[in-house]
């Protein structure tokens, strides 16, 4: 347990600006991790740790569909500072016509063959299956799971999957049927994502890795109240009010 909350080496005393991407440590750690509570999963998410089922890693640099390594750049959303966009409430309005259903997370036949289809989106690199982003027991290890479908008249057509910690919440997959791109689903998910971790009293919301290299994770960006993590301990806004870049409070 020790190996995934070591001490993290703190930059805030006198650091007014985020420091040069160029000099961002280079950072690769794995462990596995069967169980964990909500408390523990907090803790690991604050460090940048991402999950795999039971596999954790975490990593500042990528190679994966580029030449050069990108530098990534772990996101939250504090959620009392978010306040939806008129795209984002667009986005909200088109989904009046669909259900959406919060379940535990499970992977079957039905999950399994809308993870096929948008698999088909990526040229190189495609995920290998659901159970890779999930694990052999979504739902259960190594924390809550849940699944945020929308459904198109009792068919599944997008899901997103969110790891439950105490004061956080971690989205940790995101899938959608090629038909219904219209909707924008990764927008749509992860805004129901907030909108459910806000009815459970969390105040994080963690919507995984971007790059600071443009990628098309970039979407991700597009939240008020986003901030980013430098790999030193110091989470900064990623879009401050001008003379306020200083870092926030790496204890949220």
């Amino acid at each position: 347990m020790d190996r995934f909350l070591k001490t993290v080496r703190l930059f805030s005393t006198g650091m007014n600006v985020p420091p040069p991407i160029e000099h961002t440590p280079k950072i690769n750690e794995y462990g596995e991790l069967m169980l964990a509570n909500g408390e523990l999963m907090d803790s690991l998410w604050l460090l940048g740790w991402r999950h795999f089922g039971p596999m954790f890693v975490r990593y500042s640099h990528s190679t994966v569909d580029v030449q050069v390594p990108r530098v990534a750049m772990p996101l939250r959303i504090i959620l009392a500072r978010f306040q939806p966009s008129k795209s984002h409430r667009r986005i909200l309005r088109k989904l009046a016509d669909y259900e959406v259903r919060i379940i535990p997370a499970r992977i079957d036949a039905t999950r399994d063959a809308l993870f096929q289809l948008h698999k088909q989106r990526f040229a190189t690199n495609p995920p290998p299956s659901l159970e890779s982003y999930l694990g052999p027991h979504p739902g259960l290890t190594p924390c809550e799971t849940l699944e945020v479908g929308i459904y198109d008249k009792g068919r599944l057509i997008a899901a997103s999957y969110l790891d439950v910690g105490r004061k956080a919440v971690s989205s940790l997959y995101a899938m959608f049927h090629p038909d219904f791109g219209h909707l924008s689903p990764g927008s749509a998910t992860t805004l129901l994502e907030m909108s459910y971790a806000r009815s459970r009293g969390c105040e994080i919301y963690y919507p995984g890795y971007a790059f600071h290299e443009p990628s098309a994770f970039d979407y991700k960006k597009r939240f008020s109240g986003v901030e980013w993590f430098d790999w030193r301990g110091n989470w900064w806004p990623l879009h401050p009010p001008r003379g306020a870049a200083h870092p926030t409070d790496s204890t949220l």
